[in-house]
């Protein structure tokens, strides 16, 4: 049960909603009853699948955009359009960063970076966090 609601956790957080992935993979890896790198696999996937929901509202913009719920206006989608294409497909790597995360990997949709590019880099930006994370928790932990 653990690692599904880690799972849907970091997918969530991975989304336009807010959430905290980090919080709950923190208190597992505390808790010493769960296998480290099936929890960072687990947080990995459903974050990349999270960001991939972003990548696909982006690829498909014109038909959400008219929606109620659709959280950006076309003036702030310009502005993170022309950023992201000033620093280019990497700045994926900042994926994982709050706030600029979640519309960096729905404007890297917009603009149709291919998917093998864009599941690559977001995954290493995101592995790499949750890897980071687990490290500093087991140094910090009794």
């Amino acid at each position: 049960m653990a690692y599904l609601s880690l799972f849907f956790a970091a997918l969530l957080a991975a989304t336009l909603f807010p959430a905290q992935s980090e919080v709950l993979l923190s208190a597992l890896v505390l808790q010493q009853n769960y296998n480290l790198w099936v929890l960072w696999l687990v947080a990995t996937v459903g974050n990349v699948l999270g960001s991939l929901i972003n990548w696909y509202l982006g690829w498909h913009i014109d038909y959400f955009q008219s929606k109620a719920w659709f959280p950006f206006k076309p003036n702030t989608l310009t502005t993170a359009r022309e950023r992201f294409q000033r620093y280019g497909k990497w700045s994926l790597l900042l994926s994982w960063l709050p706030t600029i995360g979640d519309p960096l990997t729905l404007i890297a949709g917009v603009l149709h970076v291919p998917l093998w590019q864009f599941v690559g880099i977001v995954t290493l930006a995101k592995a790499g966090r949750y890897l980071l994370l687990i490290a500093i928790v087991l140094g910090y932990s009794p």
